[in-house]
Parts: structure tokens; C-alpha cells; sequence
């Protein structure tokens, strides 16, 4: 059987590749923590989850704030999981494809994402987009590579898997229910790479 495109990716990103990209980034995310107790202090969420949380360089300042035992990360990556569970102790970590989240619908407060729609295909970024509004019950926000049209980006020898895209037009677009809250840029001095970021809120 051929696999299909964000099959392709999800391996890629499972295997050797997400696991080098593991330990390349383990101390990239020092300087998040201000963004997050910032924005964690006005949405005030009980409840978060991560989608394509890696070895939890967003989550280890958000446990600070919201109890570890309602943060969760998802990743497809199980040395990245590993990692975010002596890290960041007590959160949850769930392994899992982001186009086929295993929760109820409207489980959390805060659904994000940061810099992992980037590396989703043409063909499996709406699922993506689709479980994150489902799972998320008031506020859904995205970080990515921005741009007017979808433009991709080579990234380490593999084709088709980096797109810079207008990330939130599209969330504006496909989810009339959601509504733009807040819009912003993340560059090296947050400890971010070059992100646009988006905040909604369900109507």
C-alpha cells in the first residue's frame, strides 16, 4: 500500500529525523517563558494541549502556570515524549497523529500549536485545523512560518515538508465560529524563529 503524503511526514518525523530534531533543539526555548505567563495571564485557560509538543519547550513555562496535570502534549515522536516527561513532571503525553486527536470534543480550554502546521501537507492540514477547533472549547491559537500564499520551503533534504502559509486566514476562513482575538510576531529575542502567531476565541 503507498502511503500517503502525511503518512510520509508523520514517519519522517517518528523516526531518526524527529529524533535528531530532538536533540538539536533541546535547550532552543530558554527565552519563551515572558510570551507565555503573559498571554496565560490574560486567557487565564484551566485546561491546555499542544499539538506537535516535542520535548516541550512551550509547555514547561506553561506547567508553571496552569496545573502540570491539565497540560497534555501530543506528539509522534516518542523520544520527544520521553523527553517532555522527565522535563516537564506531571503533564500528560499522548502519542498521536494531530489529524486524528483521541479526546472528546471542547476538552480544553487552549488548543496551540507552534511551528508544526508548517509541516503539514496540503492534503492533511484541514484534519489538523479540524481536531484542534474540536478538541479546543474557547481558545484556539496557531505560530507559524507566515506568508501570503502557500510557499514551500526547503527543509534538510526532504521535499514537502515545510510550508509557509497565511495560517490564520485560513482558521478565519474555514471556522466562521472563531473569532480573531489577537494577532503578533515572535522573533529570537521571545526565543521564537521568525513566527506569526494568532489568537481565537470561540463565538
Amino acid at each position: 500500500m503507498t502511503k500517503t503524503e502525511a503518512e510520509r511526514l508523520e514517519a519522517l518525523w517518528a523516526g531518526d529525523f524527529g529524533n535528531d530534531y530532538v536533540d538539536r533543539n533541546i535547550r532552543a526555548y530558554d527565552e519563551r517563558g515572558p510570551f507565555w505567563q503573559s498571554l496565560l495571564e490574560k486567557l487565564a485557560p484551566e485546561s491546555v494541549l499542544e499539538v506537535g509538543s516535542n520535548v516541550g519547550g512551550n509547555l514547561q513555562w506553561i506547567a508553571r502556570v496552569v496545573a502540570p496535570e491539565r497540560v497534555t502534549g501530543v506528539d509522534v515522536n516518542q523520544k520527544a515524549l520521553q523527553t517532555l516527561r522527565s522535563r516537564v513532571p506531571g503533564v500528560q503525553t499522548v502519542w498521536s497523529a494531530a489529524r486524528d486527536l483521541p479526546f472528546d470534543n471542547r476538552s480544553f480550554d487552549l488548543v496551540f500549536t507552534m511551528g508544526v502546521l508548517i509541516h503539514q501537507p496540503d492534503e492533511s492540514l484541514p484534519a489538523v485545523m479540524d481536531e484542534m477547533v474540536r478538541v479546543a472549547d474557547r481558545y484556539v491559537l496557531c505560530g507559524e512560518y507566515y506568508d501570503e500564499d502557500t510557499v514551500e520551503v526547503a527543509y534538510r533534504g526532504h521535499e514537502g515538508a515545510l510550508f509557509r502559509r497565511d495560517y490564520g486566514g485560513i482558521f478565519a476562513m474555514r471556522y466562521p465560529e472563531l473569532l480573531l482575538v489577537q494577532r503578533g510576531h515572535l522573533g529570537a529575542d521571545e526565543g521564537f524563529d521568525d513566527v506569526t502567531w494568532w489568537l481565537f476565541e470561540r463565538a
